[in-house]
């Protein structure tokens, strides 16, 4: 990131509705990027951004495609849209595979049914999350359907991905790696967010108090600690193993995440919104053009920009270390701390 771009003023309301008319960046083409003999994995894949990206990477000669979706059978209709609006190449493939991002039994078996992929898996593109019209918890966990899917989910999947590429690097030789790429998908409520939860004790349980919830601020703050984890993943994964970095899409029309929101939040969308295939180009951009100067930082219209000025804050460390370990406490089951530490 460049040190001439202030995050407060990248994080002003003109500069987002700039951003939105700006037309996004230029479309990524094979000769920047071959995925010949790569494989990706695309969650929340069966419609709006996912499918744009899905498109995207099979445009770039991507050979397999994994649609990882909640609902099957929507996926399999994403698929069918995608090679039926595609011819596909002979080596290509498109899978549907079941992931449930309320849930961490599912997350795991995912990642198992990912660790046995040959070639392994490349490029995970992190796009499922939820935007709640009002307050639920999850039935297992009993955390905030917000902060359990966009959050606690997301972050596991991420390092349970990033076990997968340690595991591919020792059995290879230098010359035969490659780092995987993960891309955590953003938003630029984020830098909106109030997060009035930050100074709590233990902090992510504060989410789960009804009383203190809002549909306009939880979406954002959600992305907010997903920036602040990845920065700090950064300083503890190499970008040899893994290069992860936070991508915004920018506000676009034609997902579902405003739907819950009410009609003057979809009208507000589809007014000021870009489309699901210039937002995907961001997310694409991060996921094969940006070199490892990307790791733990913030992708926007193909561009390294700041992340939410809270990042950059005086009090972000504190927040962060108490962020951390609180995320390891609630995903030590899946030995999370063990991937990390070795």
């Amino acid at each position: 990131m460049g040190a001439s771009i202030n995050p407060e003023k990248e994080a002003s309301k003109l500069q987002f509705l700039r951003r939105q008319f700006s037309g996004g960046p230029p479309a990524v083409v094979r000769r920047d990027a071959d995925l010949n003999g790569k494989t990706a994995i695309v969650t929340g894949a069966n419609g709006g951004i996912g499918v744009e990206c899905s498109r995207q990477l099979l445009d770039l000669g991507l050979s397999k495609l994994i649609l990882a979706v909640r609902d099957e059978a929507k996926g399999e209709a994403a698929r069918k849209t995608l090679t039926t609006t595609k011819a596909l190449e002979p080596t290509q493939t498109i899978e549907v595979w079941k992931l449930d991002q309320a849930s961490y039994e599912s997350i795991t078996a995912f990642v198992q049914q990912a660790e046995r992929l040959n070639p392994r898996v490349d490029i995970a593109i992190l796009n499922a999350g939820v935007n709640r019209g009002s307050f639920a918890r999850n039935p297992t966990t009993g955390h905030e359907e917000d902060l359990q899917t966009n959050y606690f989910s997301t972050v596991l999947l991420m390092l349970l991905l990033v076990s997968i590429f340690k595991k591919a690097k020792s059995t290879a030789t230098p010359s035969e790696f490659s780092p995987g790429r993960i891309v955590v998908v953003s938003s630029d409520m984020a830098a909106w967010a109030r997060f009035e939860e930050k100074n709590e004790k233990p902090m992510l349980e504060a989410f789960d108090n009804e009383a203190k919830w809002d549909k306009f601020d939880r979406y954002g703050t959600s992305k907010l600690l997903g920036q602040l984890f990845v920065a700090e993943l950064a300083k503890r994964v190499p970008p040899s193993l893994a290069v992860i970095n936070c991508a915004n899409p920018g506000l676009c029309y034609g997902s579902a995440l405003a739907k819950e929101l009410g009609v003057f939040a979809a009208i507000f969308v589809r007014l000021f919104g870009r489309s699901s295939a210039i937002g995907a180009r961001t997310l694409v951009h991060a996921a094969t053009t940006q070199n490892e100067s990307s790791h733990g930082q913030y992708v926007e219209d193909g561009k390294l920009r700041p992340m939410a000025p809270l990042v950059y804050s005086d009090e972000a460390a504190q927040i962060t270390e108490e962020l951390w370990k609180e995320t390891m406490e609630e995903l030590s089951f899946a030995g999370v701390r063990e991937i990390i530490d070795s």
